[in-house]
């Protein structure tokens, strides 16, 4: 893989990331961006799943905290993550990259249903597979999601794409003296509640030994030198 670190990795992103300016939905420009950065790292030879959240367009537990039944609210948003998926394929085929959408609920007439070993197959064809509709069951986030298929992918890391560049002592957004973390400990993230991801999905990754790397997905050119070892990021590991 030359200067690259990792050889197969899955990236977390948000649906808010699609959201760009806008105050809910698709801002198609800021999808493409996004795919041209996956596209830019997909041809050095990375093989790239994403799981995607929905964010965007619907918040389960948002919805169930306003009225909708808990489980309803989280089917309600699962079905958004598949209409983000949906978006990042066109816009990755518009890159030229081959893209499969696989659903955790089953949607023949629009997406691929999850297997494993399809998935497998796909990456192995230098195909970007995109995870839809989380783990398929309420009451788990994306998080968990991507936590779950990095590690049944076998991947090498987990990158969270998020507003900034890593993980901070405090807000960055409301404190400007804020101090980024280079790296953090699993058990550092869990014990200091640092919320970078649901603590499931970051003792799922600490049992299987797979580093957790935040960066900002909104820097131009940030996924490729963050692969590198030389962005700006928070390493979570052992």
């Amino acid at each position: 893989m030359g200067q690259y670190n990792y050889k197969r990795v899955l990236i977390k992103v948000s649906g808010e990331a699609l959201m760009g300016g806008q105050g809910y939905g698709i801002d198609v420009s800021v999808t493409a961006r996004i795919a041209q950065e996956l596209a830019a790292v997909h041809a050095k030879g990375i093989e790239l799943c994403l799981v995607v959240g929905g964010g965007n367009i619907f918040r389960g537990l948002s919805a169930s905290k306003a009225g909708i039944e808990r489980a309803t609210a989280d089917y309600m948003g699962m079905l958004a993550t598949v209409m983000n998926a949906l978006a990042l394929q066109s816009a990755l085929e518009n890159q030229g990259v081959d893209t499969r959408v696989m659903s955790a609920i089953t949607m023949a007439n629009v997406c691929e249903p999850y297997i494993r070993r399809k998935a497998d197959r796909h990456m192995e064809k230098g195909r970007v597979v995109i995870f839809a509709a989380g783990t398929g069951n309420p009451y788990f986030t994306t998080d968990t999601a991507a936590a779950l298929r990095a590690a049944e992918m076998q991947c090498n890391a987990l990158l969270k794409g998020t507003q900034v560049d890593g993980v901070y002592d405090s807000d960055p957004k409301t404190n400007p003296d804020a101090v980024r973390y280079d790296k953090l400990s699993y058990q550092k993230v869990l014990a200091d509640d640092l919320r970078v991801m649901d603590a499931s999905a970051v003792t799922l990754m600490r049992d299987n030994s797979i580093p957790i790397i935040v960066f900002s997905l909104h820097e131009s050119g940030s996924f490729d030198a963050v692969l590198q070892g030389k962005g700006d990021c928070t390493i979570i590991g052992s």
